[in-house]
C-alpha cells in the first residue's frame, strides 16, 4: 500500500490524526493516491480534505516501509515536511487530531513511532525524548 503524508510541525510538536475506524492510533495526515495522482497532487488533496489546509512548500522529508495498522499489509510511506496556510480541523473520515513531540504521550503509528519521529528528532524538529 503506497501513501503519501505530511509531517508538520509547529513550535516543536508534531501535528497526528487518528481515524475513526482505529480512532486511538495517531498517524501522520495523509491518504492514497487516486490513480494517475502525483505525490503532491495526493498531499494537497489529502490536507485540504482532512484538515482543511493547504501544504506551503513541501520538502520530501523520506520514504519509509512499514506495516499498515488497519489493514496489515506492507506500507510505503513518502513524507513531506510542510507548513500549513491556515489553522486545521478535522473533517471527514478523522477521529481526532492532535500535537505531540512523540514522546509516548500518544499511541504513533509503529512507521511514524520509530521511524519519522526519530528522523524529525535528529534534526532538531522535535525536542529529544
Amino acid at each position: 500500500m503506497t501513501v503519501v503524508a505530511a509531517a508538520i510541525v509547529q513550535r516543536g510538536r508534531l501535528l497526528v490524526v487518528s481515524k475513526k475506524a482505529a480512532p486511538e492510533v495517531f498517524y501522520l495526515p495523509g491518504g492514497k493516491p487516486d490513480p494517475g495522482e502525483g505525490p503532491l497532487e495526493t498531499l494537497a488533496r489529502e490536507l485540504d480534505e482532512e484538515l482543511g489546509v493547504t501544504p506551503l512548500e513541501p520538502r520530501l522529508l523520506g520514504e519509509f516501509e512499514g506495516v499498515a495498522v488497519l489493514e496489515r499489509v506492507p506500507l510505503r510511506l513518502t513524507v513531506f515536511r510542510a507548513r500549513i496556510d491556515g489553522e486545521p480541523r478535522p473533517a471527514a473520515e478523522l477521529a481526532h487530531m492532535r500535537w505531540t513531540a512523540g514522546e509516548g504521550d500518544l499511541r504513533l503509528a509503529s512507521a511514524i513511532r520509530n521511524q519519522v519521529v526519530p528522523l524529525l528528532r535528529s534534526g532538531g524538529a522535535l525536542a529529544a525524548a
